[in-house]
């Protein structure tokens, strides 16, 4: 793996399918900013290679059947950065609710590995699937 492009092709191969293999392609440092997280009451920002491997196998064992699809993925002028739109769908394990979800990631890349990782998704989808109120909503 040489540039951002090939990293971020990777993520969405590895996440899931081969946490292990993912786990190698981040950097001890990285950082995954979740903008829309904190409306279902998760964090807004993972720090270091160890919170993000916690995320990772978090959400991992949260859904089920869980596939990414329609991957368009972007070149950057900056060989370490690359952008991805992504489809996803899965069942999420404690509510038997069928999550689909669209996301738009910038990775940025270091020495070959993931130095950033800044995902947008609808936090509205989750909250359904998850059964979570959204914060921050008035009620």
């Amino acid at each position: 793996m040489t540039n951002a492009f090939d990293l971020l092709q990777q993520h969405f191969q590895t996440l899931l399918a081969d946490n292990a293999l993912w786990q190698t392609f981040i950097a001890d440092d990285a950082v995954w900013e979740l903008p829309f997280a904190e409306s279902l009451g998760h964090p807004t920002r993972l720090s270091g290679r160890d919170e993000l491997i916690r995320h990772a196998q978090w959400f991992g064992g949260a859904v089920e059947d869980f596939r990414f699809f329609d991957l368009r993925l972007y070149r950057a002028a900056d060989p370490e950065s690359a952008i991805a739109e992504v489809k996803a769908e899965g069942r999420i394990k404690a509510t038997g609710r069928i999550y689909q979800q669209e996301y738009i990631v910038f990775l940025r890349s270091r020495d070959r590995k993931i130095k950033l990782l800044r995902e947008y998704f609808d936090p509205t989808r989750a909250a359904k699937a998850m059964n979570v109120p959204i914060r921050g909503l008035d009620a």
